[in-house]
């Protein structure tokens, strides 16, 4: 069988194994403060509704019954009084500030985990956690499946195992979890090998 990689490119990816621990660290951090940073935003904090408002680990945070949301829902780049004023009711901003706030956070341990060993082990802890969170929706959340609008045609393809946009999104975080993981265990083989050194 011909040789796809070389060796030295073997040798190469082999030998930068921490650089790259390193880059999901990075990357990570990139992606939670940037969404983290948005949640101070209504759009966003209007997107996640669906996700907190149907979920039995979240619902409490909000203050109006499931499924109110649907006739309050503002489109991204919309804006209507009526429904900023539910949602102000409803603690939708508050609690996507506190949220993001703490999503950020997260974020910026996992970039300090490049130079802090316990801080990166807490911050790829708190990303599994908050990925098995976020994976959590697709059983919750009847929007991150297709739904059946009918037409002028059979709808084939609606309900599991077809992905709305709000399901690709929610599915990524299963590589956000994987990251978490392999950065907590990275951060704790160097915990642990600083104390064998003593």
């Amino acid at each position: 069988m011909k040789q796809i990689v070389s060796i030295p490119l073997l040798h190469f990816l082999a030998d930068t194994q921490s650089q790259f621990i390193n880059f999901i660290r990075i990357a990570t951090a990139i992606v939670m403060i940037w969404i983290g940073g948005l949640k101070a935003f209504h759009y966003e904090a209007d997107g996640i509704v669906p996700f907190v408002a149907n979920s039995p680990l979240m619902s409490f945070f909000y203050n109006k019954e499931t499924p109110e949301y649907k006739q309050y829902k503002n489109l991204e780049g919309q804006e209507i009084t009526k429904n900023i004023e539910w949602h102000k009711e409803n603690g939708t901003y508050s609690f996507s500030y506190a949220l993001g706030t703490f999503i950020v956070i997260i974020g910026l341990m996992n970039l300090l985990g490049i130079f802090y060993n316990k801080i990166g082990l807490i911050g790829g802890l708190l990303t599994f956690v908050m990925s098995l969170v976020t994976l959590s929706f697709l059983i919750t959340t009847p929007e991150v499946y297709v739904p059946d609008l009918g037409g002028d045609l059979p709808t084939e393809h609606f309900g599991f195992p077809f992905l709305s946009a709000a399901g690709r999104l929610v599915i990524k975080d299963a590589i956000m979890m994987a990251g978490g993981l392999i950065t907590a265990s990275e951060s704790a083989k160097r915990i642990l090998k600083n104390k064998t050194q003593f």
